[in-house]
């Protein structure tokens, strides 16, 4: 059996009140929702406390938290993967996402400031930077960035954590199509949503959002790479 490649997990500074299970925790959950454990490579407890340099107790506590949350799981061989995908499962994950985050975006609407507007715009234009600099962990959570700040304009959302669960199970699947997307994301749907925004369009807004989630997807959910991610999902 090959070596497993390095394990390059990007670590944020520990904030002030934050204990070690806490940060580990957000470390991890970030880790997964960019992409940077990609399906079919397998982790120890070992190599985690390793890698951010705690002690074996709080990566355990954080491991079943993102368990409850469907993002990791611990086998019975004690390795931790990326959970298995089937292509039913992908198509209700993305489906979910489409239908959650339209309608997110459409209770946010009269919330939204022109001081508000100018940071969804600065956050756009980051992702177009990530993407012209081919960096996919920077794309992906620039673009995270647009729509949480835009879903949580709404001071009375509640469906952002469920829009997160569902990234965190679909962050290490479009990580391994994100290289190929620009070839197939010709509209800049981010563009629309603006738009709609600075005309309080809802109808607009709502066929934006849609349309950027379901073509961001709709390459990563064609035969060729649902084949490849339910490989590489299965592979122990």
């Amino acid at each position: 059996m090959n070596n497993p490649s390095p394990l390059n997990i990007t670590l944020t500074d520990k904030k002030d009140g934050v204990t070690i299970t806490e940060w580990v925790y957000e470390v991890l959950r970030n880790a997964v929702m960019s992409g940077q454990i990609l399906p079919g490579r397998s982790l120890t407890i070992r190599e985690l406390a390793t890698v951010l340099n705690v002690s074996a107790m709080p990566i355990r506590e954080a491991l079943k938290k993102l368990g409850t949350e469907r993002a990791l799981e611990v086998r019975e061989n004690r390795r931790i993967m990326v959970p298995k995908m089937t292509a039913m499962k992908f198509n209700e994950l993305c489906d979910t996402r489409i239908a959650l985050e339209s309608h997110a975006a459409v209770r946010a609407l009269p919330y939204i400031t022109g001081a508000l507007l100018e940071e969804l715009k600065t956050l756009d234009l980051a992702i177009d930077h990530a993407r012209a600099m081919k960096n996919a962990e920077a794309t992906i959570q620039s673009n995270q960035a647009f729509h949480r700040r835009l879903y949580s304009a709404n001071p009375h959302q509640v469906s952002l954590p469920l829009i997160e669960s569902l990234w965190l199970q679909l962050g290490p699947f479009l990580r391994l199509a994100n290289s190929q997307l620009e070839e197939h994301y010709i509209v800049d749907r981010h563009q629309e949503a603006l738009l709609a925004i600075e005309n309080k369009d809802t109808l607009a807004l709502q066929l934006a959002i849609a349309a950027d989630i379901r073509e961001g997807i709709a390459f990563a959910g064609t035969p060729k790479l649902l084949h490849q991610f339910i490989e590489a999902s299965s592979n122990s």
